[in-house]
């Protein structure tokens, strides 16, 4: 075992405690519905299996990960990232409008442009040419500033309002 493989292990390990900290949690909800627990219990679980498949031999695709174009693409860790990144947008807008009404527009285009963020990264990491990889790169990057922008525009004034709302009740 490499030292690379050490750390996967190790990361493995980390998630699992973590999904068993938040599944625990669930036993005792405190006003926050249980399926948010599942939910974040879900996100550990789902990143430790897809670093798991980097730390297996897996014959041809081997530890997660492929050659193309003399580059090595970490492919688990896009499938990680496509399904987890927009889970935790989805935890922290449920965060955001907790007292208030969910506005699942809002929280769709979140979690739709993040995986724009993830597909566009990955396509560009497989791209042969330098250009089409930059086009595919830039493009992600503009579907992050997205990201950003509804995070600290949209959603951060659902959160002010939640303030308003919490302190009424």
């Amino acid at each position: 075992m490499d030292l690379q493989d050490l750390f996967h292990w190790i990361y493995v390990a980390s998630m699992a405690i973590g999904a068993i900290y938040f599944l625990a949690l669930s036993t005792n909800p405190k006003e926050i519905p249980k399926y948010e627990y599942y939910v974040a219990a879900f996100i550990p679980i789902w990143s430790g299996l897809a670093y798991m498949s980097m730390a297996l031999p897996q014959n041809e695709l081997e530890q997660g990960k492929i050659e193309v174009a003399s580059q090595i693409t970490h492919y688990a860790r896009y499938i990680d990232w496509v399904v987890t990144t927009p889970l935790l947008l989805l935890a922290l807008a449920w965060t955001a409008m907790h007292y208030i009404p969910k506005d699942w527009s809002l929280i769709f285009s979140l979690m739709a442009t993040q995986v724009v963020v993830i597909v566009t990264g990955l396509v560009a990491d497989l791209s042969t040419i330098p250009w089409v990889r930059y086009l595919w790169y830039i493009c992600g990057v503009v579907a992050f500033l997205l990201v950003l922008w509804k995070i600290w525009g949209p959603l951060r004034a659902k959160t002010k309002g939640q303030e308003r709302a919490f302190m009424t009740n």
